[in-house]
């Protein structure tokens, strides 16, 4: 039963996961916005988003190394930055444009805002299906 909802949630527990740790990224981007030499970073989803799924479907394992061990995924490992492109020149080397990182953190969190009423109708359909 527990495979199953994970399997049911599994998608927007992932994308949700990610549009966090992009949150992160992308709020830190703001914070350092006046410090000099700072690189802006950004984290592209949808590769982030398809290796993740491709390696939970895919199967890295736990090695089992004594045999009353249950069976276990491995960590999912954390996505990699990529340095931002930067659109204006600064004097300072910072490379944070502030208008383009306040609108790729709105809509990160609309995007999140998203998955979470997605996740909450799924909850809700399967809560309805169990109670017949």
């Amino acid at each position: 039963m527990v495979g199953r909802l994970d399997d049911a949630l599994g998608f927007q527990q992932t994308s949700m996961r990610l549009r966090a740790q992009r949150q992160q990224v992308l709020a830190s981007n703001l914070a350092n916005a006046d410090t000099p030499n700072y690189k802006a970073r950004d984290l592209d989803f949808r590769k982030a988003l398809a290796s993740a799924l491709s390696t939970s479907a895919g199967g890295e394992s736990m090695a089992k190394t004594n045999p009353t061990h249950l069976p276990g995924a491995a960590a999912l490992s954390l996505p990699q930055t990529q340095l931002r492109v930067a659109t204006q020149n600064s004097i300072d080397g910072n490379t944070v444009d502030m208008d383009v990182e306040r609108a790729a953190f709105a809509e990160n969190a609309l995007r999140y805002e998203v998955s979470v009423s997605l996740a909450h109708d799924q909850i809700k359909g399967l809560m309805s299906v169990l109670q017949g």
